[in-house]
């Protein structure tokens, strides 16, 4: 039997420091759960260290992690454990991702969307990835995930619009 070469503290620690904000970013907007984000993201690494997966273009690394980290999202969400359990209060606790107030209240009525405008969004917005990059991650076509911004915005808009929108 063939074993795979382990990868080495320092590629890994780098690949980590790289790629850390996106996909716990990721994990955070598809569980909206600081704790879940943690599990995924270090399920996420832990899978890539060891699958010790070559990629030729770095590109491909991002999409990997990218879309290991949306599949292990997923069964976080879908886990029957997670129906079972009741949730803290509201805010009880929660650390927001972001420094300034109006940050985080674009971080919070993001996450109040469906997650088939959340994560879009997200990856356009946060990540800065194109509407290709998107639909390869999500699996979906490029105009799906442009019509899905446009709708994301159009609902981001609406919750916002007190706060932000005065003069409209």
């Amino acid at each position: 039997m063939e074993t795979k070469p382990l990868r080495t503290g320092g590629e890994l620690e780098e690949i980590i420091h790289r790629y850390q904000s996106m996909v716990y970013g990721l994990a955070l907007a598809r569980t909206g759960s600081a704790a879940d984000a943690d599990d995924v993201f270090q399920e996420t690494f832990l899978a890539y260290y060891r699958t010790g997966k070559t990629f030729r273009e770095e590109e491909h690394r991002k999409a990997w992690l990218l879309r290991t980290a949306l599949n292990l999202s997923r069964r976080v969400t879908a886990s029957t454990y997670r129906s079972k359990v009741v949730p803290l209060e509201e805010g009880e606790g929660v650390a927001l991702p972001f420094r300034e107030p109006e940050e985080n209240q674009v971080w919070q009525a993001l996450q109040s969307l469906a997650e088939e405008y959340r994560l879009p969004i997200y990856l356009f917005y946060f990540e800065e990835l194109s509407t290709q990059e998107i639909a390869k991650i999500l699996a979906i076509r490029p105009g799906t995930v442009r019509m899905r911004l446009s709708r994301g915005r159009d609902q981001l808009r609406t919750l916002l619009k007190g706060d932000y929108f005065h003069g409209e």
